[in-house]
């Protein structure tokens, strides 16, 4: 079941645009060669969410976001949608904005990549760039300030605050894993940025198999590379993010991670982004101690958003 299949369920549903109903369900995908050295008794997967129509995992957030705005009364009559973001979260919101005649307003670090920049902009979202040192903290300070100064103007849509965000996952990530599993998953794996995706869709796999471990992994320090990620003990921590169900996240490297998106590429054939690719490496962190189990982590974005990082593809 899609997110708008649950959402079409209510009593007070609204009608959504075609491109709704093509978020979730998204494939999952074994990795087969990285693996190698594994216990023949430990699958890895990753859900690849660049098969949503925006492109990213953040499809799944940002239409709850905006389905539960407009029921509530508080999108419409042209008030602007507004968030910071990093980059993906403001295509989604661009993506269904457009799709729906709401306008939107993204505070966005001017270290964004050009891609992500270039495709905000076709996509007609008013963009306000942000000090790039100050990372997505930065934008968060701005949208803040901006929704305080201007509440007539803007409804702030605040998605690392938000519940609709972790529900998201909760009511489709979850249930997709399970299913596509046979149930039999005993370890998920998620990056922390809003942490929407690793709380909503550990909170539903715990409910469903109590032995599930979840994990969540984090950049190992405040300046780095992986866009999206957050260093949590440093940072701005989301109100959503839920530390019962993450316990101590494991850290990844941005060189590492620099370097899973190349062997990705080369040894099974998935072009991903970054985060992706730090989240490969976290999963093969916790399956190389596993005698068994089926690990599963999910896979953000594809490459495409990334390609001006001379730094990053020069290596290939």
């Amino acid at each position: 079941m899609t997110l708008l299949d649950f959402r079409l369920t209510e009593s007070n549903a609204i009608p959504m645009d075609s491109l709704a109903y093509h978020v979730g369900n998204t494939p999952l995908l074994p990795l087969r060669r990285v693996t190698g050295g594994l216990s023949p008794r430990v699958k890895v997967f990753a859900k690849a969410e660049w098969f949503n129509p925006g492109g990213s995992v953040k499809d799944r957030p940002a239409l709850n976001i905006i389905q539960n705005a407009i029921i509530n009364g508080d999108l419409g009559n042209g008030k602007r949608l507004l968030d910071s973001t990093s980059g993906n979260m403001g295509i989604s919101y661009a993506t269904f904005g457009a799709a729906l005649g709401i306008p939107v307003t993204l505070a966005v670090p001017a270290s964004a990549s050009i891609e992500r920049i270039s495709i905000l902009k076709a996509l007609g979202a008013e963009l306000v760039l942000t000090d790039p040192l100050e990372g997505s903290d930065g934008a968060i300070l701005k949208a803040r300030e901006m929704a305080e100064e201007n509440p007539d103007r803007y409804w702030y849509a605040n998605q690392y605050n938000n519940p609709a965000n972790w529900q998201a996952h909760y009511r489709s990530t979850g249930p997709e894993i399970l299913c596509q599993t046979n149930e039999l998953v005993t370890h998920f794996i998620a990056g922390l940025g809003t942490s929407g995706t690793f709380t909503g869709t550990s909170r539903y796999l715990r409910e469903q198999l109590p032995n599930v471990k979840t994990i969540a992994f984090q950049p190992d320090a405040p300046f780095h590379g992986l866009e999206g990620l957050k260093h949590m003990p440093t940072a701005i921590k989301p109100e959503i993010y839920d530390e019962s169900l993450a316990g101590t996240p494991l850290e990844v490297q941005t060189e590492a991670a620099h370097e899973m998106v190349i062997r990705l590429a080369r040894e099974e054939g998935l072009f991903v982004g970054i985060s992706s690719a730090a989240a490969a490496v976290a999963a093969l962190q916790v399956a190389r101690d596993l005698d068994e189990g089926v690990v599963v982590t999910v896979f953000p974005d594809a490459g495409y958003k990334y390609l001006s990082d001379k730094s990053l593809w020069e290596r290939a």
